[in-house]
């Protein structure tokens, strides 16, 4: 008989629909488990706000998260993580697993050529992104590329168009696109316009994100502390049929909740 804890959904958040990047994979990697979706909109960005703010704000939607019942909590966000991981972890038994720019997977590709690191200015100027950085840094010449009001371009235009390709233009324009090997998403949200990306940067550039590694790193915690759901041991279909509860803080929560489970049905997951 499954533990009653094993049927506890995983909750995940993000400060708007980035993290549904990540929940997409969590669902794709444990496809039996049920989830909760947080998306702090009111308070969307986090990348651009004070270390202290951003620690207040995803300590309360732990606590939130933490209230409702949940078996293990995902930070879906990069900023996040990297400034308020340890103090949630402090707070709670459950399993709490972060994002990090996925520079380790980058380097170990043994590209010849500059590694780009795209993330917000705070997850850029964090201690933990600092020290990650400084550890390859024999291995690999990292640039890190600060993208200051992207999120709340992908947050405020469902299809971002013009918009994000005039914004990564202006970015791109001052770097040499000669000798980059390989693109790092250091923020959930810029998965959502990795083909955009590609076409800015070059086809030929690898761009590496970190959500199939927190994906596959939650079931292998889940199954060492035995807190899978085994309850249903069938195949599962395609497309996947995913039990997922949305909670959308501000206004505008029911055209944010659709975006999102549009957002998860383009990549083959109904929510029911």
């Amino acid at each position: 008989m499954q533990k009653q804890e094993t049927k506890l959904p995983i909750g995940v958040f993000d400060s708007g629909i980035g993290g549904i990047s990540v929940l997409a994979e969590l669902i794709k990697t444990l496809p039996y488990e049920e989830f909760v979706y947080y998306a702090d909109a009111l308070h969307a960005p986090y990348g651009n706000k004070p270390e202290d703010v951003v620690r207040s704000l995803s300590v309360n939607v732990a606590e939130f998260l933490a209230l409702i019942g949940i078996k293990s909590l995902v930070v879906a966000c990069n900023t996040a993580t990297s400034v308020a991981i340890n103090e949630i972890r402090k707070k709670y038994h459950f399993p709490v697993i972060g994002m990090e720019p996925a520079l380790k997977p980058a380097v170990e590709l043994g590209l010849t050529g500059k590694i780009l690191v795209m993330a917000t200015p705070l997850t850029l100027k964090s201690k933990k992104f600092t020290e990650l950085a400084y550890h390859y840094r024999h291995r690999a010449e990292i640039v890190p590329v600060p993208c200051d009001g992207l999120v709340e371009i992908i947050e405020r235009n469902h299809s971002w168009g013009q918009k994000v390709k005039e914004y990564l233009s202006h970015l791109f324009s001052p770097i040499n696109k000669v000798g980059i090997s390989a693109i790092v998403l250091g923020c959930t949200h810029y998965v959502l316009i990795k083909q955009e990306i590609l076409h800015a940067i070059g086809d030929n550039i690898t761009i590496i994100d970190g959500n199939c590694g927190t994906a596959r790193h939650l079931r292998s915690v889940l199954q060492n502390k035995c807190l899978l759901n085994s309850a249903i041991a069938e195949k599962p279909h395609i497309p996947l049929k995913a039990q997922v509860r949305f909670y959308v803080s501000g206004a505008e929560r029911e055209k944010r909740t659709t975006q999102c489970k549009q957002l998860l049905q383009h990549e083959g997951i109904l929510c029911e």
